[in-house]
């Protein structure tokens, strides 16, 4: 199980991860909004074609009482190969804050049963180190949780 992390720029990440599971199936955790559910979201929808728009919201709890929604297009779309999303998060309170970022997914096939995922997400905010760290973070445990359901 890799983990690499590589910083190159102020305004990107890039994490990448390989997944003991095929890649259609990979692909499918990504596309699928049943699947996106069980990993990323709690209430998804998903136009699994370029051009289409989609939307995630994960529902608050005690710590953070607020739902947290993302959505955006769907910029580029080859099947088992790439994924390209704006991904635009909306602040409740300030829609001046809006945080838009372009999320990256490349993934390829290692032997029958493995995905390599390099996921690179670009965006202005990432200038602020905190940030950074913070979505560095959120994605990591993001892809290790879809490792577990996948695994």
């Amino acid at each position: 199980m890799s983990n690499g992390m590589d910083i190159d720029g102020e305004s990107q990440i890039s994490l990448t991860r390989t997944i003991d599971a095929h890649i259609d199936d990979v692909f499918k955790a990504w596309t699928d909004p049943a699947l996106i559910e069980q990993w990323q979201a709690d209430e998804a929808e998903l136009d699994a074609f370029e051009g289409g728009e989609y939307k995630f919201t994960t529902f608050g709890d005690d710590e953070d009482p607020e739902d947290h929604t993302v959505s955006g297009e769907i910029l580029a779309f080859v099947e088992n190969e790439k994924l390209v999303m704006s991904w635009v998060h909306k602040d409740e309170e300030d829609d001046e804050d809006d945080l838009i970022f372009v999320l990256d997914i490349a993934f390829k096939a290692i032997g029958a049963d493995q995905t390599q995922i390099t996921l690179i997400e670009r965006g202005l905010a990432h200038a602020d180190p905190e940030s950074r760290i913070f979505s560095i973070e959120a994605w990591n445990a993001a892809l290790e949780h879809l490792a577990e359901v996948m695994e």
